[in-house]
């Protein structure tokens, strides 16, 4: 049975208020409503280590299949802690998808990116894949991100995604779900609540969303 799912970036819990306020709105946690995709065993590709992050970090190896991509449009701002927020932030997006593909909700990769609600999330967020037996397949884009670090110490993340390219494959049949209509929803805002840990490493503790915010919309 493979079901349409609202695609939604990695785990995503009401818990967090939106911490850029200028940047949000109605909040609304991401789950099974939101659109995901599935997959095929294709070739994996190995993602590149964060160049901004903590690297004495032993982070794990992220491995994904050669037909999902990411388009990261966001721009490095100079300042080392934003830019490792960035970083990794990309690297737990990543990696949240890598334990679709590999249909491991407990997966190390996402665990060592996020803890709490985050984790918590991305855990049911993978489970729910697990249960279809889909993965993601595409192009996943992400954008207009705004970066506030505190102290050093947290940070809070708002970006956008652009879901219009990324589909559900089954992993049983290999078939990609088709497209449906564009549509304002295929945008989503993201807020993310961070903290740096004792190895340098950006956490992600707490995202929430806001599908078809007028901030994300082209």
């Amino acid at each position: 049975m493979n079901r349409p799912l609202r695609l939604a970036t990695a785990a995503l819990t009401a818990s967090a208020a939106l911490l850029l306020t200028s940047c949000g709105s109605d909040e609304k946690s991401s789950g099974s409503d939101d659109k995901i995709a599935g997959a095929g065993q294709g070739e994996e590709k190995k993602s590149p280590p964060p160049s901004e992050s903590a690297q004495g970090a032993d982070r794990p190896e992220i491995k994904l299949p050669s037909d999902l991509t990411y388009k990261f449009e966001w721009a490095k701002t100079g300042d080392k802690d934003k830019d490792a927020v960035l970083a990794d932030t990309e690297q737990y997006l990543k990696a949240v998808d890598m334990a679709i593909a590999e249909q491991k909700p407990l997966h190390k990769a996402y665990r060592f990116y996020s803890e709490g609600d985050a984790a918590a999330g991305s855990q049911r967020f993978v489970e729910e894949y697990v249960e279809y037996k889909d993965r993601i397949t595409g192009v996943k884009r992400y954008y207009n991100a705004r970066v506030d670090v505190t102290g050093g110490k947290t940070a809070g993340l708002v970006y956008c995604e652009d879901q219009r390219k990324a589909h559900n494959k089954s992993l049983k049949t290999g078939k990609t779900a088709e497209a449906a209509a564009p549509s304002k929803d295929d945008y989503v805002l993201y807020s993310s609540r961070l903290r740096v840990n004792e190895q340098g490493v950006w956490i992600t503790e707490t995202t929430t969303s806001d599908r078809g915010n007028a901030t994300c919309q082209p």
